[in-house]
């Protein structure tokens, strides 16, 4: 309990990639957006939207939507690009942006990492041999 009122939750869904950062949250259905910001909403060139600084901003600016609206605390998401091609590690900005939610008074509860992953599906690409560099 915070100052005699309960704790509201909420849902922050990090998707963290190499070329951005995006960071959405919700209710504790998952179906009412709060608010939801990018790291390239916070900067102006191509190349520093994933970077750990535009992340921290897009936090900054996501959870001040959701303290705007009563949310206490945020269970955490994280997704990587994941799939038969893409990284299943997140981004450099998913710890940036979830250290910067923290500092903004939010009380971090779960963190838990939806990265897709393939279990059979499709070919991989490269061919027999893998690619060849």
């Amino acid at each position: 309990m915070i100052r005699g009122r309960e704790m509201r939750w909420g849902i922050a869904h990090i998707y963290s990639s190499y070329n951005n950062t995006i960071i959405h949250i919700t209710d504790i259905t998952g179906t009412q957006t709060i608010s939801k910001a990018s790291g390239g909403m916070m900067v102006k060139a191509d190349r520093l939207e994933s970077s750990p600084t535009a992340a921290m901003m897009a936090a900054k600016k996501a959870a001040d939507g959701a303290i705007e609206k009563g949310i206490t605390g945020l269970h955490v998401k994280i997704k990587a690009p994941g799939g038969h091609n893409g990284p299943s590690n997140p981004g450099p900005g998913a710890q940036a942006a979830i250290r910067a939610l923290s500092r903004m008074g939010l009380k971090i509860g779960m963190i838990e990492d939806v990265t897709p992953t393939p279990h059979g599906g499709c070919r991989k690409k490269g061919g027999r041999r893998g690619r060849r560099v």
